[in-house]
């Protein structure tokens, strides 16, 4: 459905990563399904909240990453969507730790419906919580990643750094899969490159690789602006250009908006929302940008 074009002559804003949750019977947190069933919210971050933080920081669209408390079901990041033409587009939850098993051959047929009916457009996978079990390139996720390649869909890896390899296997033998490095692959700043930087900035080499920045997750500080990440968001942004890189969570937007010295006007239109516009799937939803 098209809604009308930007009231401002200016670029697209896009938060590339949200949650967003209810506390009501129609989209329960049952535990046996959540994958974090030890830390369910007393509160809500619904869709409506977020288009008033939308309103406050004036950014355009959001990203829905559906959040653990859910698991595999996906009906409120669904409901986000279709309520909320062109406000919103979401990741899923399908594989992985806690949901289905990445073996399970009913998942490119998941897949297909999270996209073609309930209005998603790709997948969060987090090798991240199984650290000692390989399974995001076991050849039983091909069919999977063959299902997302036919589909254009995007996929957002949440992982460790020492799982920064498995990327840059399924990035090359699917590159029609958009692929999001969540969080800078958490990596560790006080290690050397080999145990994660490193092998993350040559994921470069693939093009449909892009890189979500989340400062505040890799710094040792935790002091806004997140200073001690700058260093290493210089060079992810030396290696893969400001149209590889996206940001989320509305207090970064101002970081990256205002603080960070060595980006350019240009390089601030594709970080800040012309990459993740395109990435998401906004521009089949609202007119070109």
């Amino acid at each position: 459905m098209a809604v009308p074009a930007l009231a401002q002559s200016r670029p697209p804003v896009v938060n590339a990563a949200e949650h967003a949750w209810v506390l009501n019977a129609k989209y329960p947190m049952p535990a046996n399904l959540a994958v974090c069933p030890t830390n369910l919210p007393g509160y809500e971050y619904s869709a409506e909240y977020l288009i008033s933080e939308m309103r406050t920081y004036k950014v355009d669209h959001v990203v829905i990453s559906h959040v653990c408390y859910y698991g595999r079901e996906n009906a409120y990041a669904s409901y986000c969507v279709k309520q909320h033409p062109g406000k919103f587009a979401a990741i899923g939850l399908l594989v992985g730790h806690r949901l289905h098993s990445p073996d399970d051959k009913e998942n490119p047929a998941r897949l297909e419906r999270l996209i073609k009916e309930d209005g998603l457009i790709g997948l969060r996978l987090s090798p991240i919580y199984n650290r000692d079990v390989v399974w995001l390139n076991d050849p039983v996720c091909y069919p999977l990643w063959k299902k997302a390649e036919q589909l254009g869909a995007t996929f957002n890896i949440f992982l460790a750094p020492h799982q920064v390899g498995q990327v840059a296997d399924m990035a090359q033998r699917f590159p029609g899969v958009n692929v999001v490095i969540d969080h800078i692959a958490m990596i560790d700043i006080t290690a050397p490159d080999s145990a994660g930087f490193g092998p993350l900035l040559d994921l470069q080499k693939h093009p449909n690789v892009y890189v979500r920045t989340s400062l505040h997750n890799p710094s040792k500080t935790k002091e806004m602006t997140y200073r001690d990440v700058w260093p290493f968001l210089r060079r992810l942004y030396d290696r893969f250009g400001p149209r590889r890189l996206i940001w989320a969570n509305f207090f970064e937007y101002v970081i990256m908006k205002e603080t960070i010295p060595f980006f350019t006007a240009e390089d601030k239109e594709w970080i800040l929302g012309r990459t993740a516009y395109r990435l998401y799937g906004f521009h089949k939803r609202t007119p070109a940008v």
